[in-house]
């Protein structure tokens, strides 16, 4: 069944069922993942510094523990400054790729995104620029990609309407999150979309939803991972998923994207202290550590206990290299950009 995944038109839905729910598969799938991320990126391992520019957000998504809802959220914004001296930090430090992610955030306007992705563009001109600000306009998106952004990530986190409404309030809409990405992708972004793994209510089917809503986006980035409950949300007393059901992912997106920039994201590293490796040996070759303030890092807090100081902190490239060895890879530097990406023409 693995070696069929890689077969022109990949697997039927029952077989996917089946790979995804089938523990005595894992071997395989792998160590076959592995074998594809190595004959396209080798045994490189990119990094990108994570700047988390503000947790206010005018959402109240029913799993996240910076909606707006949220009354015991110390909330905070970093300055043009602030983020300029981050960057400043990273670039000293090795990062060629920068992260600007946050909530969705009124306060953050076109003009004030495009003036400090502007100055970055100009700043570090050898450096990507990463925007993950959640649903914004046609016109905001191409404005920002005008001042120098390159990547957008933007999880639609399920492809499934009847999910998709038991996870967000009425207000939202999944029709306008695929549209968001469509748009990127139209304006030339290298785009990035997910998913959450064990989010309540998720079933193997929506998961295979989510697979075909990729293959038909064919983004350059795919983080996915494992659902993990925030005490202060609705869905705080919620079972979180499983490292084995996310690792199993992690595998078969290699095996569907094998050009895609997949990262070994936090919430692995969360749940279980090898989660970052076990991730990048299941195919990711992406791992973000935080260059945010140190004296916010802890309030970007979307779910219990997220990893955001020790070896997760920017500064601490030197253990994360020795881990990254350690699992039989190596961090290189420079933008790390998706293998034969093109642009809009």
């Amino acid at each position: 069944m693995v070696e069929r995944l890689l077969a022109e038109g990949n697997l039927c839905d029952a077989d996917l069922k089946r790979l995804l729910e089938t523990a005595e598969y894992d071997g395989a799938l792998f160590e076959r993942a592995d074998e594809v991320r190595r004959q396209y990126y080798g045994t490189d391992v990119y990094i990108r510094g994570l700047i988390e520019l503000t947790n206010y957000c005018r959402n109240d998504c029913y799993y996240c523990g910076i909606r707006r809802s949220n009354r015991h959220a110390k909330r905070y914004r970093l300055t043009k400054e602030e983020i300029l001296s981050c960057c400043e930090a990273g670039y000293s430090l090795g990062y060629r790729t920068f992260v600007l992610q946050g909530g969705e955030d009124g306060y953050y306007t076109d003009e004030r995104m495009c003036g400090i992705v502007s100055e970055i563009r100009r700043r570090y001109a050898d450096c990507a620029i990463t925007l993950s600000l959640g649903e914004r306009s046609f016109e905001s998106y191409q404005r920002l990609y005008d001042s120098g952004a390159d990547r957008y990530l933007l999880r639609h986190e399920t492809a499934n309407e009847q999910h998709y409404r038991s996870l967000h309030p009425q207000e939202m809409s999944l029709w306008n999150r695929k549209q968001c990405l469509w748009n990127l992708k139209e304006i030339g972004y290298q785009v990035g979309s997910g998913f959450m793994v064990g989010s309540p209510g998720q079933t193997t089917e929506n998961l295979i939803e989510d697979l075909r809503f990729l293959q038909e986006l064919q983004p350059a980035m795919i983080g996915i991972g494992p659902f993990i409950p925030h005490k202060d949300t609705p869905f705080g007393r919620k079972t979180q998923g499983s490292l084995a059901s996310t690792l199993r992912l992690v595998a078969v997106l290699r095996l569907m994207f094998p050009r895609a920039l997949i990262p070994a994201t936090t919430a692995l590293g969360t749940i279980h202290p090898q989660g970052r490796e076990l991730g990048l040996k299941a195919g990711a070759n992406v791992v973000m550590p935080n260059l945010s303030p140190a004296d916010v890092r802890t309030l970007y807090e979307l779910y219990n206990n997220k990893l955001c100081t020790g070896e997760e902190a920017a500064e601490c490239r030197g253990y994360l290299e020795k881990r990254v060895h350690t699992a039989g890879y190596r961090i290189v530097t420079g933008r790390g950009d998706a293998v034969d990406f093109v642009g809009k023409t």
